[in-house]
């Protein structure tokens, strides 16, 4: 696919599936932007990428001045926004008895407040016939015990992306989700014990984990004109996940 100098935006770019997106995007001619709360790791993605298509953002974007870092720093470019892909997410999974106030907030902040207001800045920077792309989760649609709040905040998101879809249908500007089940990132590094990866991978059809490049590869087919007459829709990207583990 040919994003020959489109313009792009990534929340949570520097690890896993962000990282791999801003690799895949660039490949296919794009210039990036990619975001991170934490100066090293934005450093680590751009050697790592080594491209001057890659721009970098020091950016919380779970609180609105984070936010606000991000929408100087696209209107300081002079470009408008060909594909705006909110990725940046946390989880922590706990039992609701164990569930504080502060990780309650810290999740929604991040996977759902981050991602409104993200969207609502950009609004005026994105080009009339854009793409906007939610990272969501199978967790939005299963019953996990332990993942109550991250299950929460991924169901909220999906009713955002699906709402705002219709709302920006007259910019022609398609808004679609994209829900990963078990990926082997960093990220999942984070939660999940090491012997316990196995046991995820055994949960799907496919019998593996799956790799942040694949998930990367559903981006770009969202983002590209190959999928012209999809909004609105959840691409569930799971290796069969959700129906093995339901069967």
């Amino acid at each position: 696919m040919d994003f020959t100098n489109k313009n792009v935006v990534i929340t949570g770019g520097t690890t896993g599936i962000g990282l791999a997106t801003a690799k895949a995007f660039i490949t296919a001619g794009a210039n990036v932007w990619i975001t991170g709360r934490n100066t090293e790791n934005l450093q680590k993605a751009n050697a790592e990428i080594n491209n001057p298509k890659l721009f970098t953002v020091v950016s919380d974007t779970s609180k609105l001045d984070g936010i606000a870092i991000l929408e100087k720093a696209v209107a300081e470019s002079g470009n408008k926004l060909d594909v705006l892909f909110l990725n940046a997410g946390i989880g922590t999974f706990e039992p609701i008895e164990k569930v504080t106030e502060a990780n309650f907030d810290a999740q929604f902040n991040t996977n759902v407040k981050g991602h409104f207001f993200t969207l609502q800045k950009l609004l005026p920077h994105l080009a009339d016939g854009a793409v906007v792309l939610f990272t969501s989760s199978t967790a939005a649609t299963a019953a996990n015990v332990g993942a109550i709040v991250y299950s929460a905040t991924k169901g909220a998101l999906n009713k955002i992306a699906q709402i705002a879809a219709n709302e920006l249908a007259g910019r022609k500007i398609r808004v679609n989700i994209v829900s990963p089940g078990p990926i082997d990132t960093p990220g999942l590094d984070t939660v999940v014990p090491a012997e316990a990866k196995g046991f995820l991978a055994g949960a799907t059809a496919l019998q593996r984990l799956g790799d942040p490049n694949e998930i990367a590869k559903t981006v770009l087919f969202l983002a590209s004109d190959d999928a012209s007459f999809i909004t609105g829709t959840e691409i569930i990207a799971d290796g069969g996940y959700l129906n093995y583990a339901l069967k």
